[in-house]
């Protein structure tokens, strides 16, 4: 190659790197060049990872992708790791006679008749190597290596830019994985079905539902009353399943206009419809490998409910719009309030559809049938919210337990998890009581937890209640209660006794 080819070489190299903004592209199409105009069999660009110290093939020519995952290098290893380590060129006239070079790519192999000449030159930025470009060449005794690796050298600084802005984005993607992989990690932890909270018999059976069910594809129906944890169960059972790596993604069908839920659900093509400037995905398409949860799927309008058979029976589906068939590998989870059968009855459900989704149905029973959990759920979203406004609560009043535990909870956990927050923030003591506490609670007819009639008898509910909480702190020491009260053990004794209060029963 004299000196006008090169001229031209380096200048056709120029055109390609602003060619594009696509930086694989234009490194593997310099790669081509220098194959095509220095008779180069195989090329490499390999970047050293800063982190891991490891040096991997970023870019490579004449290189299959197996052997461009083996070429898989230590820092100071083979003559790529000395040329990185070191920062100096190195060229090989023959390179079955150099004990350095590894092979690791075993690309050679298939040539093992043939000698092949060998050039590494670094990649620098400023100071600093980021990488390297190799080159292999059948030997020829009239080339000259020097000039070669001066040639490679001026390509190398060339292609710098490009290459840091590759390693940028490699350290970036690799990053935004180990976050990735960091965040998926805590929601498997979070959904584990031990984190569901509740320990009453009927709960019991959900967990023990949950658990048979998990690690099966089977179509789902969570049944039960709004605020009952239905969302909580579903993701319950994608992160217990075999598809926990994969999308779960959620829809509200309830919360979408009867006119989009069709789009929302199988995508659309651009101009499918007024507003349609682009083409978009469905939730289908967008779970595939994974698991979709479809909430309040009873709201869904019939003529959407016949697409929506034809994904659950064939796992396919055509975009709003669209002629071009799509096929999903996706689990469904299904939730619903409604009477379902009743909607079957009154032709506003399609039954073909009923019974696809009625696979596996999880019965979620309202707070109300389950008294003995919410003690224990509140007792949770105390110490939760408790933690987020850094207060110092400790336990709720004897009142407090008895309005909780009297009323009927018609919103169920969500009606509870949002009263106990209210509570929290409105609580300056350490110790939540009944006046904390919604007036649904207080003066609802269900409840039935605060006393009616005078004043006197709202005093005298108020002192009982101190009386009460002054002998629990101090495990029925009346001296210490009467002192706790600023008033005497006389009038302590007196009141105790005037409300049958026995401080026997809190030693």
């Amino acid at each position: 190659m004299d000196k006008a080819d090169e001229i031209t070489l380096l200048y056709q190299i120029t055109q390609i790197l602003n060619q594009t903004s696509d930086l694989q592209k234009s490194l593997y199409n310099v790669l081509d060049l220098l194959s095509k105009t220095m008779n180069m069999l195989r090329g490499a660009i390999t970047l050293l990872n800063p982190l891991s110290e490891e040096i991997t093939i970023r870019v490579a020519h004449g290189i299959s992708e197996s052997a461009r995952q083996r070429g898989v290098y230590k820092l100071g290893e083979g003559i790529t790791g000395q040329v990185i380590q070191t920062g100096t060129a190195v060229a090989i006239a023959k390179i079955s006679q150099e004990r350095r070079f590894l092979n690791r790519t075993a690309t050679r192999k298939a040539d093992k008749d043939k000698e092949f000449s060998f050039i590494c030159v670094p990649i620098k930025k400023e100071k600093q190597v980021i990488g390297a470009l190799s080159v292999d060449r059948l030997y020829d005794s009239g080339y000259s290596l020097e000039r070669g690796e001066k040639i490679l050298s001026v390509v190398a600084a060339m292609i710098a830019t490009q290459v840091i802005h590759l390693e940028r984005i490699e350290i970036e993607k690799e990053r935004l994985q180990a976050e990735n992989d960091r965040l998926k990690a805590e929601l498997e932890k979070k959904y584990r079905i031990k984190n569901i909270i509740g320990n009453s018999n009927k709960m019991r059976e959900v967990y023990q539902m949950i658990s048979q069910v998990a690690a099966s594809n089977a179509t789902v129906l969570i049944r039960g009353e709004s605020g009952t944890g239905k969302e909580l169960v579903a993701t319950s059972i994608h992160f217990n399943s075999r598809r926990a790596r994969n999308p779960f993604i959620k829809l509200n069908c309830a919360a979408i206009p009867a006119n989009l839920i069709e789009s929302e659900l199988f995508g659309h093509e651009k101009g499918a419809f007024t507003g349609a400037l682009h083409q978009k995905q469905g939730k289908f398409e967008l779970a595939d490998k994974g698991t979709i949860f479809l909430d309040e799927i009873g709201s869904i309008e019939p003529d959407v409910q016949t697409k929506l058979l034809r994904v659950l029976q064939e796992r396919e589906f055509d975009r709003v719009g669209g002629t071009k068939t799509i096929r999903v590998d996706v689990r469904i989870i299904a939730a619903t309030n409604r009477n379902l059968e009743q909607a079957v009855t009154d032709h506003l459900f399609r039954n073909d559809l009923y019974y696809r989704i009625n696979v596996f149905p999880i019965y979620l029973p309202p707070l109300r049938e389950r008294k003995t959990d919410i003690l224990v759920l509140a007792d949770f979203f105390l110490e939760k919210y408790a933690r987020e406004n850094n207060k110092t609560i400790v336990r709720f009043s004897t009142p407090a337990i008895d309005m909780m535990m009297g009323y009927h909870w018609p919103g169920n956990v969500r009606e509870l998890e949002n009263c106990i927050e209210r509570a929290v923030l409105l609580c300056d003591d350490q110790v939540i009581h009944g006046y904390h506490l919604p007036p649904t609670l207080q003066t609802g007819k269900e409840s039935n937890t605060l006393p009616s009639g005078s004043l006197e008898s709202a005093v005298e509910h108020l002192e009982r209640e101190m009386i009460i909480d002054a002998l629990k702190h101090t495990r029925g020491n009346v001296s210490h209660a009467a002192k706790m009260l600023s008033t005497t053990v006389r009038i302590f004794s007196y009141k105790a006794n005037k409300y049958h209060i026995d401080p026997r029963q809190y030693h």
